[in-house]
């Protein structure tokens, strides 16, 4: 019998030993009663306890640690996002027109070489907007044509690539910039997509969206006329999970006056010690949640 079954067993091993007859004091049995509860308390405790202890040793000590730099779960979302675009712009033909549609800080220009690179955006986010995540200066100097995405000044089909990486939640009325950058691509062209399957508030007051998810590529591009060759999610239910874990103490700072305490921290660090484990078993749970979808899809040519 291990020590916890013991420690079960002890309440009633008092009772018979300390009270073998019905004359035992009131007091007495008062006391007794007290330890009985706090032995009942223990055990209720014991399978979280047992729990912990079944874990191997160096699982006990990452929780134990508080770092969260012990896990990965829940960091790789623009890493992932980044390397596939790089990957997908490094692919596309050389001489190959791109549109960097909502390019922003043109981040992805450094992959375009072998490109005819031309920069795109409306060019008023400042990065000081006082609502949720936001960047604290924004810098638009490598942009070319600045303007509204509804209304680029370019004929139809004049480019044989677009690219629109986490623009289309920035946008009042996304449907209608898919039907600009499609006017924009000559049959055969690509349509390269990224945007959230959901975000938290960000770049205030132009943040419109939260998310999109599949069927809303899926329908608007089959109405404009594309086939879709890749759609592949970054990130699943787990690795959110994790993500916003990360962000507890940072919420906590900005929005209550109190931070998680030491029994709190060690609970993040058991959700993300789990999280890293079924992500890493992860079977589906993209179709409930995820960070992006990362999207490719070709203009077919006109009947």
């Amino acid at each position: 019998m291990n020590s916890i079954s013991k420690m079960r067993r002890l309440p009633g091993v008092l009772t018979e030993w300390l009270f073998p007859n019905a004359g035992t004091t009131a007091k007495l049995r008062a006391q007794l009663g007290e330890a009985e509860g706090k032995l009942a308390r223990w055990s209720e405790a014991a399978p979280l306890i047992e729990s912990f202890l079944a874990l191997p040793p160096q699982e006990r000590l990452k929780i134990i640690s508080t770092d969260q730099g012990q896990y990965v779960a829940g960091t790789k979302n623009s890493s992932t996002r980044d390397t596939w675009v790089a990957k997908v712009l490094e692919d596309l033909p050389a001489g190959w027109r791109l549109l960097d549609a909502g390019a922003g800080e043109c981040q992805y220009k450094k992959h375009c070489g072998h490109l005819r690179y031309v920069a795109q955006d409306i060019a008023i986010y400042d990065g000081k907007g006082d609502k949720g995540l936001q960047t604290g200066e924004w810098d638009f100097s490598q942009i070319d044509i600045v303007c509204d995405l509804l209304a680029v000044p370019e004929p139809d089909g004049s480019f044989d690539a677009v690219l629109c990486t986490e623009v289309l939640e920035h946008l009042p009325d996304p449907v209608r910039a898919i039907d600009e950058m499609a006017r924009l691509l000559r049959p055969g062209g690509m349509m390269i997509i990224t945007s959230p399957f959901w975000s938290l508030t960000h770049f205030a007051p132009f943040h419109y969206a939260t998310g999109f998810n599949r069927y809303f590529y899926e329908h608007h591009l089959e109405r404009l006329g594309f086939d879709v060759v890749e759609m592949t999610p970054n990130g699943n239910f787990f690795e959110c999970v994790a993500q916003e874990t990360r962000r507890i103490g940072i919420m906590a700072d900005k929005f209550t006056d109190t931070a998680p305490n030491a029994a709190e921290i060690y609970a993040m660090q058991t959700i993300l010690a789990m999280s890293e484990r079924m992500s890493a078993r992860d079977k589906g749970s993209t179709e409930m949640l995820h960070f992006d979808w990362q999207l490719r899809a070709t203009k077919r040519a006109a009947d």
